[in-house]
């Protein structure tokens, strides 16, 4: 197998040789036909755009629909591998689960100095609106993305944390269903954990934080934008997977102190809604009163105990990038123990000797916005021209607070298939995790995203990255 040099730490090879997890995969590669596999490439690309697994890209003149790429190498990880990073998944997730409660009601990390009591009051994810409440079950994160990245053999860091509504999980699955179908015989070869179940543990896990309210089954209900949302596809694809309805703001409305849909048959209370709108648009009564998107009233209903939001309101803070940097500091304080996965070293520009150190090694660093996501209004140092990191220190001097930066990484790598053969590119991971009274279940694999041009780091789709299947081994 012809594997271009690569100079990052190689999940496939170790000195020329496959690594245990790719052995069984390597095997079988080396008896594959190119032009078969070259076909079975453009037969993924037909199936996605059959189903229509597309997404939409903000910001941009020429906006429309795309395709996700897609590649057919999967990213394969052992059962080891994959017991310490959910481990180490969990732990994160409880401890953020734990901070939000903490924090919209006796702030005792605050108390104790932990965290700057400026960082949450300036923060914009903060919301006053639920302070002093305790969603049902006490779950604020009902389903967590986290983002993973890995620069070495047990090298595995935390990029960054999504707690208020990550996405990805629908290509997870139809990734997975793609390679069944395209080879039958390598699953037959190799024992992979599967991602199935997942639609099924998501219902169970929703239904498990429904309100004292609720009498009888849970109704379960998807809250969508509409069509025209980046992620439309996934919101109506996991609506059909879990058997629920799916239902935008003008289908709703308070009914004797309930949320509750339209149907042909009248009104149909809906006692936990996995909503997929941010919080701002969530309820014109409550926060931008121009939103067509949400529901007026929703917040007096929730705050009344008759109605679950997943996730909940206020979950945004967690992923605030400048609040990322304590996350180490946070795990300890509630956990009473040391965080099995690091951080990625991080210069929060808001104070004075990060910013004079970022603005001096510009150059050299990976500059996020703290709200920021999708790989939008961030600045890959080496990548950067003199122009575009001129500019960017002035919006860095303009608003420091805005701002963190991290080390370029060296990012593991994971071989895509070219037309030339396999070609080293660059990956990170998003397992998700779901989170109810009755603990936290993790998906075995997750979403591999890979970027697709020779060198790049962003791994966004919005910026041209594509997707893998994430195989876990069988013990």
């Amino acid at each position: 197998m012809m594997v271009k040099e690569n100079l990052h730490f190689s999940e496939m090879h170790r000195s020329g040789a496959p690594r245990g997890p790719y052995e069984h995969y390597e095997k079988w590669f080396e008896g594959q036909n190119n032009e078969r596999l070259a076909k079975k490439s453009q037969e993924a690309e037909a199936f996605f755009r059959r189903t229509g697994i597309t997404f939409n890209v903000y910001g941009q003149s020429d906006a429309e629909e795309r395709l996700i790429p897609f590649d057919l190498v999967p990213r394969i990880l052992s059962s080891r591998e994959w017991t310490k990073l959910s481990k180490g998944i969990e732990q994160r997730v409880y401890a953020i689960n734990s901070f939000l409660h903490d924090l919209y009601n006796r702030q005792e990390i605050l108390r104790a100095g932990i965290i700057p009591v400026e960082l949450i009051a300036q923060n914009d994810a903060f919301l006053p609106q639920m302070m002093s409440f305790s969603p049902p079950g006490g779950v604020y994160t009902h389903i967590v993305g986290t983002d993973i990245v890995r620069t070495g053999e047990e090298d595995f860091f935390v990029l960054e944390d999504n707690a208020r509504t990550p996405s990805g999980v629908s290509y997870m699955l139809e990734n997975r269903e793609t390679m069944l179908q395209m080879f039958p015989e390598l699953f037959s070869a190799i024992k992979v954990q599967p991602v199935s179940d997942y639609p099924k543990n998501l219902r169970r896990s929703l239904e498990a934080c429904a309100p004292q309210s609720c009498t009888g089954r849970p109704c379960v209900a998807i809250l969508t934008p509409g069509i025209h949302n980046s992620a439309y596809f996934e919101h109506s694809f996991l609506a059909d997977q879990m058997g629920v309805e799916l239902v935008e703001g003008h289908d709703l409305q308070v009914v004797d102190g309930h949320i509750a849909m339209r149907t042909t048959r009248g009104y149909k209370t809906i006692d936990v809604l996995y909503r997929r709108v941010d919080d701002d648009y969530l309820d014109p009564l409550t926060f931008n009163p121009s939103s067509m998107l949400g529901v007026p009233g929703i917040m007096d209903v929730y705050r009344a105990g008759n109605i679950t939001i997943a996730n909940a309101p206020g979950t945004g803070v967690a992923d605030d990038k400048a609040v990322y940097s304590y996350l180490p500091d946070i795990v300890r304080f509630y956990t009473g123990e040391p965080a099995i996965l690091k951080n990625v070293e991080t210069y929060r520009c808001s104070e004075p000797k990060n910013l004079k150190y970022v603005l001096d090694n510009l150059a050299e660093l990976v500059v996020k916005e703290v709200h920021g996501s999708g790989g939008y209004g961030m600045l890959v140092g080496p990548a950067a021209s003199k122009k575009e990191l001129a500019d960017f220190a002035d919006k860095l001097r303009a608003r420091p607070s805005n701002y963190i930066a991290q080390p370029t990484l060296a990012l593991s790598t994971v071989p895509i298939f070219t037309e030339s053969g396999l070609a080293p590119r660059h990956v990170d991971l998003r397992p998700f995790a779901l989170v109810s009274p009755k603990g936290v279940n993790i998906t075995p694999g997750g979403l591999t995203r890979v970027a697709l041009q020779e060198g790049s780091l962003v791994v966004n789709s919005s910026q041209g990255g594509g997707t893998k299947d994430t195989w876990v081994l069988e013990d």
